[in-house]
């Protein structure tokens, strides 16, 4: 239960995170130590005043080595009361590839896997929490553009709710300089999502799995 304001306090905005998985690893944590990330001490650490409702974490399971290293993570996740682990797909697409060395190999076509769902899913849930007066406030960590519709929506049809954009952004892999422009222009406020206290959010290296057994952050991390 949230406890009522102090007399001359407002009430903290009743706020849902929506995170973009792969955004957030690969725009933050890729080849960092910071892999290991405890979501709900970091947006406690990151937004302090506001009333988290909920923390919302949207991925797709890979396949290969690194999926026993995410399921890892996402069995860490769950131990945590206030995170929902909100599963896409991926998909096996063909794609044609337009450089022309591709000409010199016979064939102008490869197949690759893409990844399914995860945009609408986060769009879905923050329209359908908007409906339901879930929060005031929506948190989005991402930099997809995909997401401008849903927003745009929310904003026209419950102007008393405002949407933070955090942006996931390693200075040294990518400019700023027009990076997520559209997504950023649609929220009321957007920002780099702030690198300096990943270190302090990170799970043990141990931690208690909930049923007797313990969860071991993966080595390579």
């Amino acid at each position: 239960m949230t406890a009522s304001p102090s007399p001359g306090f407002p009430a903290a905005h009743r706020t849902i995170v929506y995170i973009d998985g792969f955004n957030l690893y690969y725009g933050a944590l890729k080849g960092t130590p910071n892999k290991w990330l405890d979501l709900d001490r970091y947006f406690r650490l990151l937004r302090p005043a506001d009333d988290i409702q909920a923390i919302k974490y949207f991925t797709a399971l890979v396949t290969g080595p690194k999926r026993i290293d995410q399921e890892t993570y996402l069995r860490a996740l769950s131990t945590l009361g206030g995170v929902e682990i909100i599963l896409g797909k991926f998909k096996n697409k063909r794609f044609q590839c337009t450089n022309l060395a591709c000409a010199h190999t016979g064939s102008r076509f490869f197949d690759a896997r893409e990844e399914k769902r995860t945009d609408v899913n986060i769009a879905v849930s923050m329209v359908d929490d908007a409906y339901q007066n879930q929060c005031d406030q929506f948190i989005l960590v991402s930099g997809d553009s995909d997401l401008v519709p849903a927003i745009g929506t929310i904003r026209r049809r419950f102007p008393a709710k405002k949407i933070v954009v955090y942006v996931p952004h390693i200075p040294s892999l990518t400019s700023t300089r027009g990076y997520a422009v559209e997504l950023r222009t649609a929220a009321h406020t957007h920002r780099n999502l702030p690198l300096n206290i990943l270190k302090l959010a990170q799970f043990p290296a141990q931690l208690p799995d909930g049923v007797g057994g313990v969860i071991q952050r993966p080595s390579s991390w």
